[in-house]
């Protein structure tokens, strides 16, 4: 059969066949990846030498290694001793993979991930059947990870502003308080409420991008020192709006300070603006809405998940899907499936 012909067969295809056939090109074939990407994990992990995952000690000697079955066969892994506290690991441990035994399919979920396909239509795209709970499971232990990536110190001009989230408690039994909402629901009061999550952005020019929730209901200049306090100096410019929480926590800081008001008569003075982090808030808006609706508990998730896809500006990539599995593999998650369905925010 020769091109045509394929082009030809492909144009039949109806719109979900399609997509699959792009995806399944794009990821090539699926069994050399998977191996690619546990050597480069164990590169990456012990490029400083080899550390103890437990106790965090250099002690470290190889211990043999063991066999492991999975759906794609047997697979030989590397274990390790630790001298100081005498306990055996291995480049998985602690890692959002530890204990999978589909470690072939981890990839090619990243891809569908970095695509924006829900979960249902994950496990519909996936080469063998998963459920849609359990690509949940590696989705929050992924993120978990990726939530841990610092950002580092900001330079320059800082833009800052907050944006509100809608408080949720979807997927919980028995909500005694209110009615159930549907499909992420809408706010109940006028104005900001308790029934909103604060989540604070804050954004330099060159992109270095800070965002967490600080609470329910208004900002607080409490809480932005302790979500930001570490990553501003005196070298910052702060470009904010005009809550006075801003206010308060610039003249306490030291920093130079821009106001811009809401009603939008005044939206440059020179080089300073908040446009860029209210483009950010409009992305990440957008972006949020084909969840309908996201637990306030696992918020943190989410914010971490676009900031990784709004710096590798969406691209779905060989190097970006590998760069993200590698990445959520370099910090320590011990969150099991059933701490993640009970891990919840201490929300004031």
């Amino acid at each position: 059969m020769d091109l045509k012909e394929l082009i030809k067969l492909a144009k039949g295809l109806d719109s979900k066949d399609k997509q699959e056939l792009i995806l399944s090109l794009q990821s090539g074939t699926n069994g050399a990846a998977p191996i690619r990407v546990i050597d480069e994990i164990h590169e990456q992990k012990h490029k400083d030498g080899l550390v103890c995952p437990h106790c965090h000690s250099h002690t470290v000697v190889r211990f043999g290694k063991y066999t492991i079955t999975t759906r794609a066969g047997e697979v030989k892994r590397q274990r390790y001793r630790c001298k100081s506290c005498l306990q055996t690991f291995n480049d998985l441990t602690n890692t959002s993979l530890q204990r999978t035994r589909r470690p072939h399919l981890w990839v090619r979920f990243i891809e569908l991930m970095i695509e924006g396909f829900s979960l249902r239509k994950c496990a519909e795209l996936m080469y063998e059947d998963v459920t849609f709970v359990t690509l949940f499971y590696w989705r929050h232990k992924i993120l978990a990870a990726l939530k841990q990536v610092p950002t580092d110190a900001f330079h320059g001009i800082v833009e800052m502003d907050e944006t509100y989230f809608l408080y949720s408690e979807k997927g919980r039994r028995n909500i005694t308080e209110r009615k159930p909402r549907k499909r992420g629901g809408k706010v109940k009061h006028r104005g900001i409420s308790n029934d909103q999550i604060c989540v604070l952005v804050a954004r330099d020019r060159q992109k270095m991008t800070f965002s967490g929730v600080l609470g329910r209901g208004h900002i607080r200049t409490s809480k932005l020192d302790e979500a930001i306090g570490s990553h501003l100096s005196n070298s910052n410019v702060l470009c904010t709006d005009s809550w006075r929480a801003f206010s308060s926590y610039a003249n306490q800081k030291g920093l130079a300070h821009y106001r811009f008001k809401s009603d939008g008569k005044q939206r440059v003075k020179g080089v300073y603006h908040i446009q860029n982090v209210n483009s950010y808030h409009s992305r990440l808006k957008r972006w949020m809405d084909r969840f309908n609706g996201v637990a306030t508990k696992y918020l943190e998730h989410y914010l971490a998940w676009f900031r990784y896809l709004d710096s590798k500006e969406y691209e779905n990539t060989t190097s970006n899907k590998k760069n993200m599995l590698v990445s959520s593999c370099l910090f320590s998650v011990k969150d099991t499936n059933a701490r993640l369905r009970r891990i919840d925010l201490l929300l004031s």
